[in-house]
């Protein structure tokens, strides 16, 4: 169901992003936000310029049962505009991370422009935790690749469990 202009609920918000693969990072930033929300969903975004490790149904599969513990969030998968898919959930907040002041460059930009394409949603940015900012998809996949015999117990500070053997297992497929 689509929400018409004028509908979106402010107490909703929804967060987007390529969760490939979903972290512990990302993790905080839902329970923070299910903290502030009604009401969370978060968007697993298809981009087709790039290359996923895992296809977008394990990775809606698998962030659903990380979060699975979470009442008030859902999963979804989408294709297209970020802004667009807020507004069909009916949501009028785009939550967003930022892990440093390079992210923060980069999504005062993009906010900009989805102020232009969307002036009825709002962008709300919650900074890293401490624990969790130098954790990225680029690292997490280092790790997986080049981190020897004991890489299962080095990921398990970087994402949550039950990715870490879906991982092992993509990279080890792609080798």
């Amino acid at each position: 169901m689509s929400a018409v202009r004028g509908t979106l609920n402010p107490r909703e918000a929804v967060y987007v992003g390529s969760f490939d693969p979903f972290t512990l990072g990302h993790r905080d930033i839902v329970l923070r936000g299910a903290a502030i929300f009604e009401r969370l969903t978060v968007g697993i975004g298809i981009n087709p310029d790039k290359q996923a490790l895992f296809a977008p149904e394990q990775r809606v599969e698998l962030t659903r049962r990380i979060l699975a513990d979470v009442a008030n969030v859902e999963v979804k998968l989408f294709e297209g505009l970020a802004v667009e898919f807020v507004r069909s959930c009916g949501a009028a907040v785009m939550l967003r991370g930022v892990r440093s002041l390079t992210d923060m460059d980069a999504e005062f930009t993009m906010s900009l422009a989805n102020a232009v394409l969307a002036p009825d949603l709002e962008t709300v940015f919650l900074m890293a935790s401490e624990k969790y900012s130098h954790i990225s998809s680029t690292l997490i996949k280092q790790i997986a690749q080049m981190g020897g015999d004991n890489t299962a117990g080095r990921l398990s500070d970087f994402v949550p469990g039950p990715i870490v053997e879906p991982l092992l297992d993509c990279v080890r497929r792609k080798r």
